[in-house]
């Protein structure tokens, strides 16, 4: 499993992806965009997931939006025209809404249909930093179509005994994707998520997981955090919501290893 560790150019597109629900993939993918905006960079954080939660997460209303990743990844609609501004600056959206779980029906029968999100997402990833995919926790075809378009995936597991359980199949999709479809996909990294020190088990699954996964690991985790849990609801990233707490110092953190992985922070402070 190949891993990235150079530079790259401006435009990278990683997926937040794992099938376990409740991992905090959406968590991830919102605050991990708003921190890589806060530090200056263009971010366009996609919500490729039906229930709709990195929308509303970041104060859009999925019901009022005319035009979304629905339209976008069929092709109806260009990519530019549905995405909306979020409060944050420098962070833009592309907004989902629960019509989206008829997507993977409509394309099932479509040549190439593993490469929609690529085709609409070509005309305008160099118009950013970063694009961040929260997918759904599925290993469906829109999950699929994430993967192709991506440069990378990022799989938070979540610090508790299953931690692990249906890993190996998400591993295996990847190595299916490489191999078939977008031989670049790389693994950004392992995130393990709400992390609770004074767990022994919480720290048993750090362990473990970084003695089988090495490097492939994340530094930072993502301890667990009442204002993580509340900032969806005021529909705000942790960034926006309470700038000074441990989830944000978190994601911060998470948001500048990757650019170090990535020989990015070192780009940004030459410009």
């Amino acid at each position: 499993m190949n891993q990235n560790r150079t530079s790259i150019k401006m435009g990278k597109i990683i997926s937040i992806a794992n099938q376990k629900g409740g991992v905090g993939k959406t968590t991830t993918a919102t605050n991990l965009s708003a921190s890589l905006a806060v530090l200056e960079y263009k971010v366009l954080l996609i919500d490729a997931d039906p229930q709709a939660n990195a929308t509303s997460g970041l104060g859009v209303n999925p019901e009022t939006v005319e035009q979304s990743a629905y339209e976008c990844f069929l092709g109806q609609a260009a990519a530019k025209d549905c995405i909306v501004e979020t409060e944050t600056p420098n962070l833009y959206l592309l907004p989902t809404r629960i019509d989206l779980v008829g997507a993977e029906i409509d394309l099932v029968n479509e040549k190439q249909r593993e490469f929609y999100i690529s085709k609409a997402l070509a005309p305008i990833r160099d118009e950013y930093d970063f694009i961040i995919i929260d997918c759904s926790p599925s290993l469906g075809l829109i999950t699929i179509n994430a993967l192709t378009a991506s440069d990378s995936v990022i799989i938070p597991i979540q610090s508790e005994y299953f931690a692990l359980e249906g890993l190996g199949k998400l591993l295996n999709t990847v190595r299916i994707v490489q191999t078939r479809l977008n031989p670049k996909l790389s693994i950004e990294g392992l995130l393990i998520t709400m992390y609770d020190s004074r767990l022994r088990l919480a720290r048993q699954v750090v362990e473990d997981v970084r003695g089988h996964f090495k490097q492939m690991v994340f530094d930072t985790l993502i301890y667990r955090n009442t204002k993580l849990a509340e900032a969806p609801s005021y529909g705000r990233s942790i960034i926006m919501h309470d700038a000074t707490c441990s989830g944000a110092i978190n994601y911060l953190n998470l948001a500048n290893e990757i650019l170090r992985r990535n020989g990015m922070d070192k780009a940004k402070k030459s410009k």
